[in-house]
């Protein structure tokens, strides 16, 4: 007999992680699988007491998330060590993130650079997604889909905004400020550091140190390509690099809220 299964996954906050998730189950032999980044929920179909269970559970614990089964009425309640410790640091990393990235995003008008912008829009998409996990804590899966289907729609505005001021300003001759671009790119990246350092002695509960090493390193690779940027924008003296940066990020950006949002649909239209 088919054992249908559903767990709650903490530290599944972008596309990629859902890919290395999936990929992990795979390999543990595991085929029917149903991934929902919206509500971070993997749902797999499986026999009764079959061994795939446990290594499916010990190939996603060894990637760093946490692993919480869905049992009963599909509400899964709070996990025991998301206590007020852990989220005061939530709290904090939301501060870091959202008051950095309107500071970025006015250094960005300021120094007119696209690349700044972009790298803001990341941060504030960083810290919206903090918030709204800390309050969908312990809300049902219908209610966590909703929230992100809001927030998936509102984070892929900012991004067409971003794109859009982007591409209106390829034939613009406003020069870029360089060095302000690299100094507040620097500076991005040490608040990048911080919220990790705020976040680590927190994470043994749900996603280990390598998850928050993890996602700290790819927001570190976006400050770094802004960084590298500023310095191509003083060696050349062109806007290019700066306006291909933003590009690339605004284009990466939006390919993560189209998949919030389409997860986000398919929660809310399942059956039952």
């Amino acid at each position: 007999m088919t054992e249908p299964l559903e767990y709650r996954i903490t530290g599944m906050d972008c596309p990629s992680c859902a890919a290395k998730i999936e990929k992990a189950a795979r390999s543990a032999g595991v085929e029917e699988i149903e991934i929902s980044t919206a509500s971070q929920t993997l749902r797999i179909s499986l026999p009764e007491k079959d061994k795939r269970k446990g290594d499916l559970e010990a190939a996603i614990a060894a990637l760093g998330y946490g692993l919480d089964e869905i049992t009963g009425d599909r509400v899964a309640s709070p996990p025991a060590h998301l206590g007020a410790g852990y989220r005061r640091a939530l709290w904090i990393v939301i501060a870091l993130n959202a008051g950095f990235g309107v500071i970025e995003m006015a250094a960005g008008f300021l120094t007119g650079s696209q690349g700044l912008k972009a790298d803001a829009l990341d941060f504030i998409g960083d810290g919206l997604i903090t918030f709204l996990g800390l309050l969908a804590i312990g809300w049902s899966l219908v209610w966590r889909a909703r929230s992100a289907l809001v927030q998936g729609i509102f984070l892929g505005a900012m991004g067409l905004g971003v794109l859009a001021d982007t591409l209106l300003k390829l034939g613009a001759e406003r020069a870029v400020e360089a060095g302000a671009m690299g100094a507040v790119a620097m500076l991005a990246l040490l608040v990048n550091v911080a919220a990790a350092l705020v976040l680590i002695p927190h994470r043994a509960g749900d996603a280990n140190m390598r998850a928050v090493w993890l996602f700290s390193r790819n927001d570190a690779l976006g400050n770094a390509a802004v960084v590298l940027a500023a310095l191509l924008v003083g060696w050349t003296g062109s806007n290019w690099p700066d306006l291909a940066v933003a590009v690339i990020m605004a284009g990466l950006f939006l390919q993560s809220s189209r998949v919030i949002v389409r997860d986000a649909l398919r929660e809310l239209h399942r059956p039952g």
